[in-house]
């Protein structure tokens, strides 16, 4: 396993305790701009893991407002939380990256679909995280990513447990029916599509070609653009 090879020799906390999770500034503390604003931000996570593993979560800005509004879920407690930390918060001690961004009015029509998409997560309830194959934090990002395919992006390879189906579906296409899903529980399956280009997953993991950003999505190190 090189990726995991490579985690080891890192520089990370030992525990939670240890960890870093204060702002990276990656964001700005307060905002400067009255337009709104949706983040998908990601981190390795904690632990071995980490080698293999992103954590993502979303963050919102309202138009006019002068803070942000984060969403993400984790293992303890009732899942779905909201600004439990700085939006761009350090995940264990490692440093976050916007994946997507939008801004503007598309980013005023697509909140109240997002936040509806959050209020549905049907894995909401204390005890309904499952670190693998899911429904784990991957799980509910990837969840709101296809209840609004608008979005335009499907999560990075090695955002281990994003293809669990919370929508409890073994086959299922995208509202705009531009990304096709077919997965058993998070073990296996394939994904095809404009968003997705084709993937192969496996235990969790993804291999794959995007072609509408051309690039090879690679298990632990995830995608590697041409």
């Amino acid at each position: 396993m090189v990726a995991t090879g490579w985690w080891m020799t890192q520089t990370r906390a030992a525990n939670w305790r240890d960890a870093d999770w204060s702002s990276s500034g990656v964001l700005l503390a307060q905002p400067t701009t009255n337009e709104a604003a949706i983040y998908v931000m990601a981190a390795r996570t904690g632990g071995l893991k980490g080698a293999l593993s992103l954590h993502t979560w979303l963050v919102l800005k309202r138009s006019g407002a002068t803070n942000y509004d984060r969403y993400d879920v984790v293992g303890w407690g009732n899942p779905v939380r909201k600004n439990a930390y700085d939006a761009d918060a350090n995940w264990y001690s490692n440093r976050p990256a916007i994946i997507h961004e939008i801004h503007g009015q598309q980013a005023v029509s697509l909140i109240p679909q997002i936040e509806k998409a959050i209020a549905d997560y049907p894995y909401a309830n204390r005890g309904n995280y499952v670190i693998w194959p899911g429904p784990n934090s991957n799980s509910f990002v990837a969840h709101v990513l296809r209840a609004v395919p608008e979005i335009g992006i499907v999560l990075p390879p090695n955002a281990v447990g994003r293809d669990f189906p919370t929508e409890g579906k073994f086959l299922a296409v995208d509202d705009d029916w531009k990304n096709f899903h077919a997965n058993l529980f998070g073990y296996v399956g394939i994904s095809a599509g404009v968003r997705s280009g084709f993937e192969i997953q496996f235990m969790g993991l993804v291999a794959g070609l995007d072609i509408l950003n051309p690039g090879l999505k690679v298990p632990g190190f995830g995608r590697i653009g041409f």
